[in-house]
Formats: C-alpha cells, sequence, structure tokens
C-alpha cells in the first residue's frame, strides 16, 4: 500500500488526468433559503476563528471536521457536539452532503488540501498565503480553472467598509498621478507572538507526523516544536511575509488591480529570535508597472502597528490603519495634513477590526456559493498575491531582484 505522502504527489500530480476526463463532481445547487453543510479542514486556532465565523452565518450546518492532531478534533467538537471527526482529511471529501469545506491548515499543506477538495467538487473558502510555492500554485490553478467552483480566499479587509471607501477616492481628481504605495507591520512582541506552547499529548500517538509533513523534503523525525511553532521554519511557513504581508498585497492588488510584480527585492535579517529561522525584521520592494509598492515588518517596534498603508500621489493621499480607519488627505494649499474625510465607523462608533472583517468575508463566501457570483478575495487575487509573497521569499535566499516569467509561471 503507497504511503500518504505518496499518495498525495499522486493525487496532485494526477488531476491533469481527471481534468482531462471532464470529469468534477459538483455540489448541489443551492437555493437562497437552503442550509449549507461545511466541513473544516485545520483545526487550530485560526482555524477555529473562521469555523465561529461560519457557524454564525444563518443557515449554515457545520458537518466535519479533519485534523492531523487529535486535541484539534476534541476542541472543534467541543464546539459544536454533533460535529464528526477524521484524522484523513480525504474521509471528510467522501462526504458528499458537505457543500463546502474551510481550509486552515499550515501553509506548505494548502494544495494538498485544496486540489482534492476542489476535485470533491467543494467550494473551498481557502486561508492565505494560498500557495505556498510556484509548484503549488501552478496545480491550485489546473484544478481551478476546470472547475466551476466558488473560492474565497481569507484576505478579509476586502470585505471591510474601508475597501469600498477608498475605491470611491482613488480617482484621478483626488489623486493625480499615484507613483508609491508605502504599507508597514509593526509589532513589539517576541517572536512576533507566534510562540507556542507545546501540550503534553503533542506526540507521535495523537499526531500523524507524516500527513503533517506532506512534500517536506527531506523528511523529518517526529519534531513537536516543529508541529506546535510551525511557523518558526522554512519548511512550513514564509515568514511574515506569509503571514501579514499577503493581507495587504491582496488588499491592494484588488483595489488597484495590480498583477503579478515586474520585479521584488527582499532584503532582511532574523535579529531578535534566535529560535526562529525566518527573519523578524523585513523589508520589501515590489515594481508594479508605474508603482512602486514597498512594505516592510518588524517585532520590536509597534510604531505603526498591524497593518498601515499610505497611497502617495500628486494631488493627494490616503491612509489606512489596522482598524479599517481611512482619511484622505489633499497635496498643498489649505487643510495640508489636516484629517478632510472621517474615518469609516462600525457600529458603536469603533474601528473594523480583524475579527468583524472575517465575519463579513465568511457571509460573502456563503453568498456567492448561493448566487455563483464571484466573491471579494477570489482565486486570481489569491494566486496573484501568493506568487508576489512567492517572490519576496526567493529575493531573500538568492540575495537579488527577482522577476516572474509567465510562460513558465516561475520565478526567475
Amino acid at each position: 500500500m503507497s504511503s500518504r505522502r505518496t499518495f498525495i504527489k499522486q493525487t496532485l500530480g494526477g488531476s491533469a488526468a481527471v481534468v482531462a476526463s471532464g470529469f468534477f463532481p459538483s455540489s448541489r445547487v443551492l437555493g437562497a433559503n437552503d442550509r449549507i453543510r461545511i466541513g473544516l479542514i485545520g483545526g487550530g486556532d485560526r482555524g477555529q476563528e473562521i469555523f465561529h465565523a461560519a457557524i454564525r452565518c444563518p443557515n449554515v450546518e457545520a458537518v466535519g471536521v479533519a485534523d492531523v492532531y487529535t486535541r484539534r478534533l476534541d476542541e472543534v467538537k467541543a464546539i459544536v457536539p454533533s460535529i464528526k471527526t477524521y484524522k484523513d482529511f480525504r474521509q471528510l471529501l467522501d462526504d458528499k452532503s458537505i457543500d463546502a469545506v474551510l481550509i486552515a491548515t499550515p501553509q506548505h499543506l494548502h494544495a494538498l488540501h485544496f486540489v482534492p477538495a476542489i476535485e470533491a467538487g467543494k467550494d473551498v473558502y481557502q486561508e492565505k498565503t494560498m500557495a505556498f510555492n510556484p509548484g503549488h500554485a501552478r496545480r491550485m490553478k489546473k484544478a481551478f480553472e476546470t472547475s466551476d467552483r466558488v473560492v474565497q480566499v481569507g484576505i478579509q479587509s476586502t470585505s471591510t467598509p474601508g475597501f469600498a471607501r477608498i475605491r470611491d477616492l482613488v480617482t484621478p481628481e483626488k489623486m493625480g498621478v499615484i507613483t508609491q504605495l508605502h504599507t508597514h507591520h509593526y509589532r513589539n512582541a517576541p517572536y512576533g507572538g507566534w510562540t507556542r506552547e507545546i501540550p503534553a499529548d503533542c506526540n507521535p500517538e495523537h499526531v500523524d507526523w507524516k500527513a503533517f509533513e506532506g512534500e517536506t523534503t527531506p523528511a523529518h523525525a517526529f519534531d513537536p516544536q516543529r508541529y506546535i511553532n510551525w511557523r518558526f521554519y522554512w519548511d512550513y511557513d514564509g515568514s511574515n511575509v506569509y503571514e501579514n504581508m499577503v493581507h495587504q498585497v491582496g488588499f491592494w492588488y484588488k483595489l488597484m488591480d495590480f498583477k503579478i510584480p515586474d520585479s521584488v527585492t527582499m532584503t532582511g535579517a532574523n535579529l531578535l529570535s534566535p529560535k526562529m529561522q525566518v527573519p523578524d525584521t523585513i523589508d520589501v520592494s515590489m515594481l508594479q508597472g508605474d508603482v512602486l509598492f514597498t512594505w516592510n515588518s518588524m517585532f520590536g517596534n509597534d510604531f505603526y502597528g498591524e497593518g498601515h498603508d499610505m497611497l502617495l500621489g500628486t494631488k493627494g493621499m490616503i491612509a489606512r490603519n489596522e482598524g479599517d480607519q481611512v482619511r484622505y488627505l489633499p497635496e498643498g494649499g489649505e487643510g495640508r495634513g489636516v484629517e478632510t474625510l472621517s474615518s469609516v465607523p462600525v457600529q458603536g462608533g469603533q474601528s473594523h477590526g480583524y475579527f468583524e472583517a472575517t465575519d463579513q468575508h465568511m457571509q460573502n463566501f456563503f453568498d456567492c456559493m448561493r448566487s455563483r457570483k464571484k466573491p471579494n478575495c477570489p482565486f486570481e487575487i489569491g494566486y496573484r498575491s501568493a506568487i508576489a509573497c512567492q517572490m519576496s521569499i526567493a529575493s531573500y535566499h538568492q540575495k537579488r531582484a527577482v522577476r516572474w516569467d509567465a510562460k513558465s509561471e516561475d520565478i526567475v
């Protein structure tokens, strides 16, 4: 019998044969009042957050959860006692009553779960960063383009009031010629606040280690540190570029209709986090046609906060912060440096935060499942933003500027 790792490779590599056959199972057609049945793949912290957002939506029923760690299955079952639990995600996909899956596994496993889910006829809510490397991106693109599935990528800022407000402000009359976009993500927290304590039951008896490792080469012996704190390792994550830059990239890629960058340069270092392989201090520069898009991040100061953007034009600038508050400042003359447009509030006058945006983004996904319309963060935005992140990491490792070869769909 083939190993799980062999099966995963065969599943992804064999998707072309499924495409050629023209056979993709289709989910049932959903009426406006039909209950949507969902499954969750990946029941960790973020998985539980989006799971809560999903079950808060009307006419949604949680049917199953799959995770390689039994503790996560127990935690999700405590939320919905009737839910079915699976250590093997393929068993969840075999349930034909499930209309959609939410995928919130570590970055390196996204394609390994996304492609079979699409081929099983499920609509997909896919957490960012959508694709771990160019090979995974190609596989996911092929599966998606030969299906009729609705895919929402978890860049929830595209569902906020701030997005709509900025879209109305980005006009030649208000902005003139735009040539720079500066974005920041600052934290003052050891290891970015990602360190997790290792539970006593995190051992081979309760964790399917081979399933977690996926296609990782070379394979590693079971290591609870690698499992719990996977964000520290290049094998499973792409630093804060994959964790948070992607949110800001996806937001502006959709709003400005940016394509894959012409070139990308990333520099950085690990200055405060010796137990972590990935850098904790980062600068990225992306040339987007006539606009220079920069992003920087650090874990030793929180001056800008977790998301601060400035779009700069010859007639004005737009500033946006992590609370989805938006300001427009005209360039020159009376009123320079004064907030001329009020921030975008939510109910109670509070800024529009992370969890509210997730709720709206999830509701948009379910609305589009019913209408079969394109969701707020469709596959192509997830794809382009993932490639921009992949190019950044390639530049960091290779210590040079990199480009995207559209013909080979690879980084050069």
